[in-house]
């Protein structure tokens, strides 16, 4: 009986592909109408997809990632994609920061749920190049400092020389930095030109720059390269790294900070 039902599971989960490459996209709620499973079971099969298939959960469903080497999404889009481990790597980084420190901030997602923690602390000073970071800082007891620049519209990230000027003048103490992929032969990359020349600049000022990323971008390299392992002090992620990929970490005395989902972070 358990193998007629792993089957039958299979079947129905190759079916979720199938629609997942024609539109694109799929909710919960339109695969508990159309294969006739309950809210949990639908749940259950995107989590199981999501570990073998170009698929990426969101809040209300899932999407087809297949295309994940070329496109870039406007951050609204992004913010729910696999936003429960995003939450816990956020709540490590938020773990790593004291009172006194001077801290960086990229834009994207997980940096904006960072900020939400930190609004609540003291003695704390955020450099940041993203726009929708700093407004969500705003009217806390955070010391600000935002980049210039041009704003990106998918990111709110400040770019180009205006901002990269201000940097130089300027000294971080802990860089938190989201980045789209991260690989052992491609190191940390972006999807934007202009957002990996502003994240090179804070990396060149800041002692100690943590790369934040969740289990969906490891092993992926995207077109733009921000730096090498080499450069980088700490890892922030929500599952073990690959043998290699942790290997390589532990060659470049980089700190692996893994989020729980229990206890918000393991070191």
């Amino acid at each position: 009986m358990a193998e007629a039902g792993s089957s039958k599971g299979q079947r129905r989960r190759e079916q979720i592909m199938n629609v997942l490459k024609r539109q694109g996209r799929i909710t919960i709620q339109e695969l508990v109408e159309r294969f006739g499973i309950s809210e949990a079971t639908a749940r259950r099969d995107l989590e199981l997809m999501e570990k073998s298939e170009p698929v990426i959960r969101t809040i209300g469903g899932a999407m087809y990632d297949g295309m994940n080497a070329v496109r870039e999404l406007p951050f609204a889009e992004k913010e729910g994609l696999s936003f429960l481990e995003k939450e816990r790597i956020a709540a490590a980084a938020a773990s790593l920061i004291h009172e006194g420190d001077v801290v960086g901030l990229s834009g994207g997602t997980t940096n904006y749920y960072l900020a939400k923690l930190l609004k609540t602390r003291r003695g704390i000073t955020v450099v940041t190049n993203a726009v929708n970071v700093a407004m969500e800082l705003a009217g806390s007891d955070i010391n600000v400092v935002v980049t210039g620049g041009m704003m990106r519209h998918n990111s709110f990230e400040l770019c180009g020389p205006l901002g990269e000027g201000m940097i130089g003048q300027l000294h971080i103490g802990k860089m938190f930095l989201g980045v789209d992929g991260v690989s052992s032969t491609g190191g940390i990359t972006t999807y934007s030109e202009q957002e990996a020349h502003i994240a090179k600049a804070m990396i060149r000022r800041s002692q100690a720059t943590y790369a934040m990323f969740d289990h969906t971008k490891i092993g992926r390299t995207s077109l733009f390269s921000i730096a090498p392992l080499s450069q980088l002090q700490g890892f922030i992620t929500d599952e073990e790294l690959p043998q290699q990929l942790a290997s390589i970490a532990k060659t470049h005395e980089i700190q692996i900070v893994i989020a729980d989902a229990q206890y918000g972070a393991s070191v």
